[in-house]
């Protein structure tokens, strides 16, 4: 960092006179296992309605088409690590607004919402539906002739498991996380009882017999077509319209993009086995259930096990029923936590898709609003989980119901986001990608993404089918969709001018300022005992602070980041507004480097007369064993260390420290 003075006339000791510090709605990160438990719990939460939905639709023949989508997930996964290698602050919105524009976007992120407005309520009904198919099971066999009613207890158990997400939510997406992680930790045991258990009961009855490949498209799954003459014989179009049936069990992918903001360094390292985790989940647990229901159930009584089909797989096992009531008890259990994560997983990335909105000022201040205990954007939060309600309580607890109109927005985002990425490989060719999706082949200076365009075909065609058999779907989502795209273009014209100033300077982290008495009380919560001083004061001059997230490889470190503002009276010799500083552009640009490594810190301003003599302060305050300064304008960098050693002398029961001072390939580095 630059000296704010460096004349002989000012006070070596004098004390900073504030200090405040910096929240904004990112400040921690988590691990990839932990972001990949937020994903699964909307992406494995599938296998719990997914198969049932698809055999309402088209008959036996489910369980490929539930597999084969979930062997699909995994070249989706590889389109989202190719954007998001593009965009830190990834998903739908900023993808398709670099690829084919602002308008766009605002379609596709609109259709996003639509999804996710669904899977929180369809999420939280299903597991309402496991829950009480559990209860009511158990008075029948203990000849307790009472029953409750399945669609009254689903409706109050999903509105109750809103509430309850968005309080955590609220509170955070760290805490939030770890909720997530021990629902999947607790699946994977289930999940392992059921397919050992599965292989004995199969092993035990000697013959198996395979669903059939061709779907019996019931007229309802067939939707608008099923009065075309030529697209009611069940040939390819019948094989998509199957699939299109089928594709609710990839929602919760774009989930992976938002808290990809979220994750730990090294960020796109974790980011792949955050996607291998999720795509092996989704083949084994999705796949493999829905398989082994079929198999083990039968087709004749699959019918009665069509809303709670895993639960109908537990009873259905060869052995004692007490023990088989166990296992659907602890299936019930399991698959009722995920799908209540999968509520969680709906807000968050509906939190998300609506903040990358915001931050290109289509949405008004209101919206962007930080809380201030908790620094989350707790406006979007409460007008998500309001939407989630309304639907839970139109649907009356009707599970099929939001199904017939699900996956319209997920299908629909996917166009818009795989048609952009192919358009960017041509558009930004010189952007750096940290990954590509394979099958490419080089020509002059494109890469031209063969295995990208069939992946963009694929959903295209699925999207185009869905469109014209899923009549709930067309007719709800495209309302919607139009709704809310009216609610964006009215907010972005009451936001223009806010807009265009943004447009013109870059986003602006919105950013909490609580002013604390002393510089103690600044830095009393910070998770590690080893700390890491930054100063920074240019926004544009940042390759310290860049060079420090780079190089520090223990990630168990605070990096404390300090802009040292000047006092309101400052004088000495120099006109204050020739140097004084947009502290909101330099700390967004903090974050988002921070962000772009994935690097937790913790920004604090203080106001002083004395740049050396605010960092050697705030350094002793916490302990630092290392202060990193950027190199001066005006002055050299032996100069600049000379008055930095000055200003530690001055603190008293001081201590050994390193300071260094860094620029483009050099450094200058002192123990004192």
């Amino acid at each position: 960092m630059n000296p704010e003075d460096t004349q002989t006339g000012l006070q070596k000791n004098s004390k900073v006179k504030s200090v405040v510090v910096i929240s904004t709605a990112m400040l921690t990160f988590i691990t990839f296992w932990k972001a990949a438990a937020i994903v699964l719990c909307d992406f494995g939460s599938s296998a719990f309605y997914a198969g049932g939905i698809a055999y309402n639709a088209f008959g036996p023949a489910f369980p490929w088409y539930i597999l084969g989508v979930s062997f699909f997930s995994g070249l989706l996964l590889m389109m989202y690590l190719e954007s998001c290698s593009m965009f830190t602050r990834s998903g739908v919105f900023p993808v398709v607004s670099a690829g084919l524009g602002e308008k766009a976007a605002q379609l596709a992120a609109s259709a996003l919402l639509f999804d996710m407005a669904l899977t929180g309520p369809i999420s939280g009904l299903s597991a309402g539906n496991y829950l009480i198919g559990l209860i009511n099971s158990t008075l029948a066999i203990f000849k307790i002739n009472f029953t409750l009613n399945p669609e009254m207890f689903s409706m109050i158990f999903a509105a109750a498991v809103v509430i309850y997400f968005w309080y955590q939510n609220v509170k955070g997406i760290a805490d939030s996380s770890e909720k997530s992680a021990k629902i999947i930790k607790l699946s994977l045991i289930i999940c392992g009882i059921l397919f050992v258990w599965s292989g004995i009961t199969l092993a035990l009855r000697g013959t198996v017999t395979l669903p059939p490949l061709k779907p019996q498209l019931t007229q309802e799954a067939m939707g608008w077509v099923v009065n075309i003459p030529f697209m009611q014989k069940v040939g390819y179009i019948g094989v998509l319209i199957a699939l299109g049936h089928s594709v609710l069990a990839l929602s919760g992918l774009e989930t992976l993009a938002q808290v990809f903001r979220e994750l730990e360094y090294p960020k796109i390292q974790n980011l792949k086995k955050t996607a291998l985790i999720i795509f092996v989940f989704a083949v084994v647990f999705t796949g493999g259930l829905t398989f082994l229901s079929y198999l083990i159930i039968g087709p004749k009584n699959l019918p009665q096990y069509s809303d709670n089909m895993l639960s109908g797989l537990a009873m259905s096992l060869t052995g004692p029923t007490i023990l088989k009531l166990i296992l659907q008890a602890a299936v019930v259990f399991a698959g009722g936590l995920m799908l209540c994560g999968a509520v969680n997983t709906s807000i968050i990335g509906a939190n998300g898709t609506m903040n990358r909105i915001a931050e290109s000022g289509i949405l008004t201040d209101w919206f962007r609003k930080i809380h201030k205990k908790y620094g989350t954007t707790y406006h979007m939060i409460n007008t998500i989980c309001i939407a989630q309600l309304i639907v839970i309580f139109l649907s009356r607890g009707k599970v099929y119901l939001i199904g017939q109109a699900y996956a319209f927005g997920v299908l629909w985002s996917f166009v818009f986001e795989m048609v952009s990425i192919v358009i960017l490989r041509f558009k930004n060719r010189e952007q750096k990608r940290e990954f590509m999706m394979p099958f490419n082949i080089k020509f002059d200076h494109f890469y031209i993404p063969v295995g990208a365009i069939f992946v963009g075909l694929v959903v295209v065609a699925l999207a185009g089918i869905n469109l014209i058999t899923k009549k709930v779907a067309t007719i709800s989502g495209v309302s919607f969709g139009l709704v809310l795209y009216t609610i964006f273009y009215i907010s972005s014209r009451l936001n223009a001018k806010k807009a265009n100033i943004m447009f013109e300077e870059g986003p602006r982290e919105k950013l909490n300022e609580t002013q604390v008495p002393e510089l103690s009380k600044a830095l009393e919560n910070l998770p590690y005992k080893e700390n890491v001083l930054v100063t920074v004061k240019d926004a544009n001059k940042l390759y310290h602070f860049e060079k420090v997230l780079a190089d520090l490889k223990d990630t168990e470190v605070n990096i404390i980041v300090l802009y040292a503002r000047p006092l309101e009276n400052w004088n000495a010799g120099k006109n204050r507004e020739a140097v004084s500083v947009d502290y909101k552009e330099l700390f967004t640009q903090v974050i988002l480097k921070a962000e772009n490594f994935g690097r937790q810190v913790h920004p604090i301003m203080v106001s002083s007369n004395n740049f050396f003599t605010a960092a050697a302060q705030t350094a002793f305050a916490a302990k630092a064993e290392k202060i990193v300064m950027g190199v001066s304008g005006t002055h050299g960098a032996n100069e600049q260390m000379e008055y930095m050693v000055m200003a530690w002398a001055a603190i008293p029961e001081r201590y050994q420290i390193t300071a260094e001072i860094l620029w483009p390939g050099r450094e200058v580095s002192f123990k004192f």
